[in-house]
């Protein structure tokens, strides 16, 4: 079975010509690095130049598909060449192995080769002038240094500066695709608030309305009808009132202003009075201390909404707005009339629950909604706890 050998890269190929071409100027011109006459050369003339050097531009070819193998061969190539009058083109092309061994080689071989070609110069310099006694032995570990060591620390180099700039370009990547995930969620977080408020706000006059409407289209008395109307009107003067504040925040962009001018705890009797206005009987038993404002106005949106639920779907009966602050944490229960009827009075799709459970959470508190019994009968009960301790602390720091 034949073995396929690896394609080499355009510029391999490049590197490969020049080098052979150049040495073939060399040898035509007889320009060599050693005379005849010296120990070392066995093979003279001029012919036994040219097998090192077809055997190194060979190995140019496979400086990136296959360094390791490319650098051993031209190795063996350089010993052949020494033992001739030598080529320049030769001893360029092994240096140019060198690094690219370092470079484009396997991690191990990257660590390794400097470390040999270190020792290799150092023993090239000792051992000749142990043996030689004259410091003109020295330059024979130059010589080796140059065309060995030179290169490799070069390629570690540009080897370790590349994996550098890699990292820092993962590193890059990684931050903009976190910033991107950040974005994302921000805008989902953004738009879950937005859709919150904007239930609160207007679905208690929707829910009005369509209530009233109701009343006015089902019963033929005109005083009726007169009374339902003016809830009507008030409610969606109210309605679309709230509508123009959102939409106005919406178009300035302010990301740190809430959707509306924010309510407070104290607002609650006016939002009773509003609830009784619509046709509910209201309690409301409040206490409390100053607290901080996310905690004022998740409670102010979660009485609201309790009161359009109740609206919508509570039977007849007294509906108790309880509130109080109990060490570190605001407390509030809203019970109202539960006949566990499938038909609600008024259509809902269950996202102001979505929304208090929310809130809630977002304050690492508690809430919780549900049907109870009690001695006055089936009651539907929302409860909710929001700690005030740790948004306190972090408002003073």
């Amino acid at each position: 079975m034949a073995v396929r050998l690896p394609r080499p890269h355009r510029f391999d190929l490049w590197a490969a010509l020049a080098g052979l071409l150049g040495g073939l100027l060399l040898w035509g011109i007889g320009l060599g690095t050693r005379p005849a006459d010296e120990p070392i050369v066995l093979f003279d003339g001029r012919w036994p130049l040219l097998v090192p050097l077809f055997v190194t531009a060979g190995c140019e070819l496979l400086r990136r598909a296959a360094p390791r193998t490319g650098l051993l061969l031209g190795t063996l190539a350089l010993a052949a060449d020494t033992l001739t009058q030598g080529s320049i083109a030769t001893i360029l092309m092994y240096t140019d192995l060198m690094y690219a061994a370092v470079l484009y080689g396997p991690p191990a071989s990257a660590r390794r080769i400097p470390w040999i070609t270190g020792l290799v110069t150092v023993a090239g310099s000792l051992v000749p002038y142990a043996v030689w006694r004259v410091p003109e032995a020295l330059l024979i570990g130059v010589a080796v240094g140059v065309v060995s060591f030179a290169p490799a620390s070069t390629g570690l180099i540009v080897r370790n500066h590349r994996e550098a700039a890699d990292a820092a370009r993962l590193r890059a990547e990684q931050t903009a695709l976190l910033a991107e995930m950040d974005r994302s969620q921000a805008v989902t977080a953004e738009r879950a608030r937005m859709a919150r408020e904007l239930h609160d706000m207007v679905a208690n006059h929707l829910s009005a309305i369509a209530i009233h409407s109701t009343a006015a289209l089902s019963l033929d008395d005109p005083a009726t009808s007169k009374e339902a109307l003016t809830v009507i009107r008030e409610n969606s003067v109210q309605g679309l009132s709230e509508m123009r504040r959102l939409i106005g925040i919406l178009r300035d962009g302010a990301d740190d202003r809430e959707p509306a001018a924010t309510p407070t705890l104290d607002s609650l009797g006016t939002l009773v009075e509003g609830a009784r206005a619509n046709g509910l009987d209201v309690t409301l038993d409040a206490t409390h201390d100053c607290v901080p404002a996310p905690v004022e106005l998740a409670a102010y949106r979660m009485v609201q909404e309790s009161l359009t639920n109740a609206l919508k779907h509570a039977g007849r009966g007294k509906v108790t707005v309880w509130l109080r602050r109990l060490d570190d944490a605001l407390t509030l229960r809203v019970t109202s009339p539960y006949d566990g009827r499938d038909a609600p009075r008024a259509p809902g799709s269950g996202a102001g629950l979505v929304g208090m459970r929310e809130r809630a959470a977002l304050l690492h508190g508690t809430f919780e909604a549900g049907p109870e019994s009690g001695p006055d009968g089936k009651l539907w009960v929302v409860r909710a706890t929001l700690p005030v301790t740790d948004l306190a602390q972090g408002d003073s720091e």
